[in-house]
């Protein structure tokens, strides 16, 4: 934890000065959300989730891991914005939110990997929101994990393989040259029809997927930095980095 509230990769120190992560596409894409009951699955350490609960939205940030949603709790008074934050299994979130539903379910950026199933998860976004309430995810593309790491001008792992892929490396994705002694990781690469798929299967409706040619954070070390993320150098092929869905609960919001 001290990896991610201390180093550059969160830079929570900026964030306390500019309390707003969120990219231009995704506000944009949700909407205004003053006044609506929005739940962060796998928030993290709420920093996404406080960006929300500024705009306006009643927030509630879920996540397994007790330091990191302590790490949450601290910064939004810290801040001084309202939301509040749960531990639990994504998998139990209905049971731990006590059934209560949302307007909005958001997952942002590196939540999916870390899923075995993908269906069972669906299925608790389905209960969770109201009816006429939206899922919003916005995730890394599948096809860009595919690319090598140094260029991204090659295919050089199998798209349809989707794990479990198992690491012991040391490091960790917010400092990979950090001493860690617990390095074990289980991680999925599910493809963009699989995702789709689940949430269909979950009785959402799908109102698009949209492909973006940007990235949040250098996947390749070619990419270069903009005012909204990093992309290929000039001249080079465009690639799809990200993609952002929305989905739709069936029904009228006051049903």
């Amino acid at each position: 934890m001290p990896l991610h509230l201390n180093g550059a990769f969160y830079d929570v120190a900026g964030f306390r000065r500019r309390p707003d992560v969120l990219r231009a596409f995704e506000v944009a894409e949700v909407g205004e959300v003053s006044g609506k009951r929005l739940v962060h699955l796998q928030c993290h350490i709420g920093l996404d989730s406080l960006s929300w609960a500024g705009r306006g939205a009643a927030v509630v940030g879920l996540d397994f891991s007790a330091p990191a949603i302590e790490a949450a709790r601290a910064l939004a008074v810290e801040i001084g914005v309202d939301a509040r934050f749960v531990v639990a299994d994504v998998y139990d979130a209905v049971e731990a939110l006590d059934g209560e539903t949302f307007d909005v379910v958001y997952t942002g950026n590196g939540a999916l990997p870390w899923l075995a199933d993908l269906h069972r998860w669906a299925r608790v976004v389905a209960r969770l929101l109201a009816p006429g309430g939206f899922l919003y995810l916005a995730e890394s593309h599948p096809f860009a994990h595919t690319l090598d790491e140094a260029t991204g001008t090659t295919v050089a792992y199998d798209y349809f393989a989707e794990g479990p892929f198992v690491s012991t490396d040391t490091g960790s994705y917010a400092d990979r040259l950090a001493a860690t002694t617990q390095n074990t990781t289980v991680q999925y690469e599910h493809r963009l029809g699989s995702v789709v798929s689940a949430i269909a299967a979950a009785g959402l409706r799908i109102e698009f997927l949209h492909e973006h040619d940007r990235a949040l954070f250098a996947q390749f070390e070619s990419l270069v930095r903009g005012p909204d993320g990093f992309r290929p150098p000039e001249g080079r092929h465009r690639l799809p980095l990200m993609y952002s869905l929305r989905a739709t609960k069936p029904g009228h919001p006051d049903a």
